[in-house]
Parts: structure tokens; sequence; C-alpha cells
């Protein structure tokens, strides 16, 4: 590599974001539009993915792809990864973002909402990397997958009751690890990041709380919330040829929060 572009540039590429409707989505596809790449936006709301393409495809330059998709069902990955490959190529970076967050007493958890999370937080990211690879697999070609775990998938939480969105990030995190070490052969690299607490419009509300605020900020040695947009880096660096001798690693985007 001889220049920081080159170094950094995701021109050529095509990204793939899913929950990108929203939240740590939308800045998971500006990275990757940044960068250069071409990208697909997935989620359940088509009226925002359309309007969010369009500001992409003018914000960049870049191609971009609005797809409705449920990701737990099978029938609907399909159709968004020949979709995606008819109309911008072969997907060769997949963040896998899309998540949900029961709260509820882990003695009295519905069993119903215990399978709805492992169903979107834990079975569809491994649905979804399964048919990126296949088809980078068959063509010969290396790829990179980001898997959005959280901080809670590698500690427990005091502020929020979270039994099934811990363990379905906990899955996802050492589900990296061992596609990362099946698929190396493929040159496939397979990270994830785990974010802090950084407000989305899912969480902003809980987190405006004082007592939840307070508590949060205390836990976190940069004494602060994280911002979006601070998710971006992370997203470019894993997508990019800077991380090329990187795999099977978690990279926490939290303020410090894991490291006391």
């Amino acid at each position: 590599m001889k220049s920081l572009n080159e170094l950094f540039s995701l021109k050529g590429h095509v990204g793939l974001v899913t929950g990108a409707s929203s939240g740590l989505g939308v800045e998971c596809a500006h990275a990757l539009a940044l960068a250069g790449a071409d990208v697909a936006i997935a989620a359940r709301r088509g009226d925002r993915l359309e309007r969010f393409a369009a500001d992409l495809t003018e914000g960049y330059g870049v191609k971009a792809l609005g797809v409705q998709t449920d990701i737990t069902s099978d029938s609907d990955l399909d159709r968004l990864m020949d979709t995606v490959q008819r109309q911008l190529g072969l997907v060769d970076i997949l963040v896998n973002n899309a998540g949900v967050s029961p709260t509820g007493r882990a003695e009295a958890l519905p069993r119903a909402t215990w399978d709805a999370a492992l169903a979107t937080n834990l079975t569809a990211p491994m649905m979804l990397a399964q048919r990126v690879a296949r088809r980078l697999i068959e063509a010969r070609k290396p790829g990179r997958i980001i898997n959005m775990i959280s901080i809670y998938g590698v500690v427990a939480s005091s502020i929020y009751r979270l039994s099934a969105y811990t363990a379905s990030k906990a899955g996802l995190a050492n589900l990296t690890r061992q596609l990362a070490i099946e698929w190396a052969p493929h040159e496939i690299l397979v990270n994830a990041i785990a974010p802090g607490w950084i407000p989305t419009e899912a969480t902003e509300a809980g987190m405006a709380k004082p007592q939840n605020r307070e508590r949060m900020e205390k836990a976190t040695p940069l004494g602060r919330l994280g911002k979006p947009q601070e998710i971006r880096g992370a997203v470019i660096y894993l997508a990019s040829a800077a991380s090329s001798y990187v795999t099977g690693t978690i990279l926490s985007i939290d303020g410090g929060y894991v490291a006391w």
C-alpha cells in the first residue's frame, strides 16, 4: 500500500448492511459509502430505505439500493441476495447489524420473546453470512463480514434485564470466531464490533433517564456516552485493506467500558 487512499478505499466493492433504516445501521452504510463502496441497505421499513438510498447516492456519488427485507425469512434473504447481485454486483462486504433487545425479568421471559431475539440476533446473521460466503467461495473472491454485537456480548448488564439479548450477542461473538477460522482459507475475514452506550432512535429514551445516564457515564472510563458517528471508523477499517491480517477479532467501541 503506497497511499492512505489505497489502505482505506472501498471503491469497486459492494457492501450490504442490515437494519439500515435507523441507528447504527445508518452509520455503517454512511461509512461504506464514504469510503467509496456501492451499498445495499436492508430493513423492514422500506419507505425509509428508499429515501436513505437516494441520500447515499447524492451525498457520496455511489450506487445505493434499498431492499425491504425480513431477515428472519429465508425466502426474503434469498431474494435480497439475488436483487443486490443483479443490481450492484457480488456482495463482498456484509455488515450484520440488525437486532432486537427485548427487556424483562429472566424468570418471567416468555418463550416467544426468547425465540424472536435469537432468530433476529443470531440465526439471521448466520443465514445471511452463509449466503454471502457461498457466493464468494464459488467466485473465488475474498470478502469481509462484520457482525455487530455489543458490550453485552462480552459482559452482563446491571442496568437492564437483557437475558435474551446478552445470550444472543454472546453467541454471535463466538460465531464470529468460528466463521473466521472456517473461512480463512477463502480469504473471507470475519470480525465483530461491540458498541458501548451510544444513543440511537431505539435506545435514546432509556439513556436519557438521568439515573441511567449517570450510571452509564460512571461505568465508562471516558466519562461520556458515545456518538453514532463514532462507529464509522471501525467499519471502514474492518472492511478495507487496512485490516487484511485481522480476523476473528472483536473491536470494542465503548469508551473503555469493558476494560475495567
